[in-house]
């Protein structure tokens, strides 16, 4: 089994150390329109994203998948460059963001007059089997998201056309949870609709501390994603202690085999980047790419985490799901 990367396939077991769920550039929908104040500087971009790129390097990680959906800026020739300078392993995304913080108008109003369900299938199918748009690079996951309170209608068009691609593929899922929420809702819909469990990542599950909420989610086979770690003390963000509490009781209950472990960070912004009061510094100092292999694996091994399971987490895990 191999992985699409955006410089092409790579085995399953050569992806080595990953982290299943970053973004290398990322702009709010409105970024575009930014361009007197927030122009994008290729050049600057690119060095900076280089850089962050080869001190993964350094650390060990030889993959990332980056989740950014199709309205937040992805760049599948961007994101080759950035491998290909760098040795990195990139898998690009072909999906879409939550309602409350994408939802383009430019779908709401087809979706008024066609057939949601099939223009994104058919868009998703395409960018995974043949490459987006005239690239030829082809997406190595799907991206969807969901509400807090709810999946709201939008949103449930983007989850069965993910399901249905990925029964015709077999390319991986991973989504995104908001402030901790719908996991196992969002687990129900997708294996409902047919999609493979072990090909599934619900993403942001370290947004909710309640060990039971992972539990319920994990039973319908997916694995769960640690993958905000660093960002906390905003809403849906708790502490990073409070998520290795979570995450050493799921390992006690014998899943190590169904987690993985990312930041969701942001290397570079699209647009103008923001600019966050005092108060709010505390909540994104730990906020960065290297900080899991900084800070966290380190602080899993002082508690006993065994080298095998932190294997299986970053290696053996994303290999499965990706691979």
């Amino acid at each position: 089994m191999s992985a699409q990367t955006v410089s092409g396939p790579v085995e399953a077991s050569a992806l080595g150390v990953t982290l299943p769920h970053e973004h290398v550039i990322f702009g709010y929908p409105g970024y575009q329109g930014d361009v007197t104040l927030g122009g994008f500087d290729h050049g600057a971009a690119l060095a900076h994203c280089v850089g962050v790129a080869q001190a993964l390097r350094a650390r060990g990680v030889q993959t990332v998948v980056d989740a950014t959906p199709n309205e937040c800026g992805r760049d599948p020739l961007f994101l080759r460059e950035v491998a290909q300078a760098s040795g990195l392993n990139i898998l690009c995304s072909s999906g879409y963001y939550y309602e409350g913080e994408g939802a383009p108008a430019y779908f709401k109003f087809r979706f008024s007059i066609g057939d949601g369900d099939q223009e994104i299938y058919e868009m998703m199918l395409r960018e995974v089997t043949e490459g987006i748009g005239k690239t030829g690079i082809r997406a190595g996951a799907l991206k969807i998201a969901s509400s807090k309170a709810a999946i709201t209608r939008y949103e449930s068009v983007f989850f069965r056309a993910a399901a249905r691609v990925q029964r015709e593929t077999g390319v991986p899922i991973i989504t995104h949870t908001q402030e901790g929420r719908l996991g196992p809702q969002q687990a129900e819909l997708l294996v409902g609709e047919g999609a493979d469990p072990s090909r599934i990542v619900i993403g942001h599950m370290d947004g909710n501390t309640d060990v039971q909420y992972h539990l319920d989610t994990l039973a319908h086979g997916v694995t769960v994603g640690f993958d905000r770690i660093g960002l906390q003390g905003l809403v849906g963000t708790p502490p990073d202690s409070e998520r290795l509490r979570v995450l050493e009781a799921l390992i006690g209950a014998g899943y190590a085999g169904r987690i993985t472990l990312s930041h969701d960070s942001i290397w570079q912004w699209l647009g103008r980047p923001p600019v966050l009061p005092d108060a709010a510094l505390p909540a994104v100092k730990d906020w960065h790419p290297t900080h899991i292999h900084d800070d966290i694996l380190p602080e899993l091994q002082r508690r006993g985490v065994s080298a095998e399971h932190l294997t299986q987490m970053t290696v053996g895990n994303p290999a499965r799901v990706f691979g």
